[in-house]
């Protein structure tokens, strides 16, 4: 993982009224820290689609315009690092993942997320439906910065961030489990903030 850049600006304790949000091993951070697999991806909007495949066959497509005339909604959610920053109250804007995979017919029990650049990581099908998981485009009332993920990342805030996968393109839909790009260099194959699940031993 590539060092922190711009947007740390060190740890802070939790403040009053907090308790209850911060997980375990956890810091507050002021900033919004960026840290990437590899370098940030710039995808033109006219290029830029969405879609969800099984066994390498797309089932359902969208454009940025497509996706942008979909049902969105404004979260309000917490994240959470692997590094062990947290940043509370974050605004995010986005169409649920439960209306883009009730375009398909599937009973596949997981899910890899692949990315502009050729990050992927791996979830449950639970973790991306009942209104757990978004497709982001835009943070604190603006688009989505390419720093960050834009145009769109996933936004899966009960999980650890980099399974909130940045320049996402698209998820595959998978019988079986499989580890994703992190997940094949020993971090966890869940990652649950709550329970530490940082590394594959914890």
């Amino acid at each position: 993982m590539s060092a922190i850049s711009r947007g740390f600006h060190g740890r802070r304790s939790a403040p009053a009224g907090t308790e209850g949000r911060v997980p375990p091993g956890q810091h507050l951070t002021d900033g919004f820290p960026v840290l990437t697999s590899g370098p940030t991806q710039h995808t033109p909007l006219d290029q830029w689609t969405f879609s969800i495949r099984r066994d390498g066959k797309e089932l359902a497509s969208w454009s940025w315009p497509e996706i942008q005339a979909l049902p969105a909604e404004t979260i309000t959610a917490d994240i959470h690092c692997v590094t062990r920053w947290s940043k509370l109250d974050t605004q995010w804007r986005g169409v649920r993942m439960d209306t883009l995979l009730a375009a398909v017919d599937s009973d596949r029990g997981y899910a890899m997320a692949f990315c502009d650049g050729g990050y992927t990581t791996n979830l449950p099908i639970r973790d991306l439906t009942n209104g757990r998981a978004w497709l982001a485009y835009e943070y604190d009332g603006a688009l989505l910065e390419p720093e960050h993920g834009g145009p769109a990342r996933l936004l899966v805030p009960h999980l650890y961030l980099w399974k909130s996968a940045k320049w996402v393109r698209g998820v595959e839909l998978l019988e079986h489990n499989k580890a994703g790009f992190w997940e094949t260099y020993g971090y966890h194959i869940y990652g649950d903030p709550w329970k530490e699940q940082r590394y594959s031993n914890d």
